[in-house]
């Protein structure tokens, strides 16, 4: 937890540098790239966290993968984390000012799982509705959960909208068992 805080401070602090510079798109794609690349890498991961590697091989290594990717304030934020030796929290970090940024810019990030592909009119339905629910714009990620058997489960930060037909059974099933106590 202490973490997290931590990350969320200098989270703010990231995004009050994009808000200033001007720069919000460029550094949440060099953040979104940044948080891709360590999920994808777990070695550069753990090389980034380990304790024994020095600041400014860690700098270097850094460097070589983002410096031509990735932003100058991106970078030299990225530099400032390490020199402070709050690099173990660098994905945290990223991850949190995205969340920031998307708050900032009035969109919510919607995982939506399905039984199978939708259709594109399937799609832009759910999207219409969940910007309506939201109140917000949406930026739906779609994936394809075998274990549903149908319908959708949909996800927002922490709220979890739970459309699915072993969730829509289990909710009929409650209603007969309590219909039942009152029939008899």
């Amino acid at each position: 937890m202490a973490g997290s805080k931590v990350a969320n401070r200098y989270a703010l602090s990231l995004l009050d540098i994009a808000l200033e510079k001007k720069k919000l798109t460029e550094i949440y794609n060099d953040s979104k790239l940044l948080v891709d690349t360590l999920s994808m890498s777990d070695e550069l991961l753990r090389a980034i966290k380990n304790p024994i590697i020095k600041p400014e091989v860690k700098i270097s290594v850094l460097d070589k993968i983002f410096s031509k990717k990735i932003d100058k304030e991106t970078l030299n934020f990225i530099h400032f984390l390490v020199e402070k030796r709050r690099e173990e929290i660098l994905y945290l970090v990223m991850k949190r000012f995205m969340e920031l940024r998307n708050d900032h810019m009035g969109i919510a990030e919607l995982r939506v799982s399905t039984a199978f592909e939708l259709s594109k009119d399937q799609k832009s339905i759910l999207k219409e509705r969940f910007e309506k629910i939201l109140k917000k714009k949406v930026n739906p990620i779609f994936s394809i959960n075998k274990n549903l058997i149908g319908g959708f489960m949909a996800k927002v930060g922490d709220t979890v909208y739970d459309a699915s037909m072993k969730h829509q059974l289990a909710l009929l099933k409650k209603e007969f068992i309590q219909g039942s106590l009152f029939l008899n």
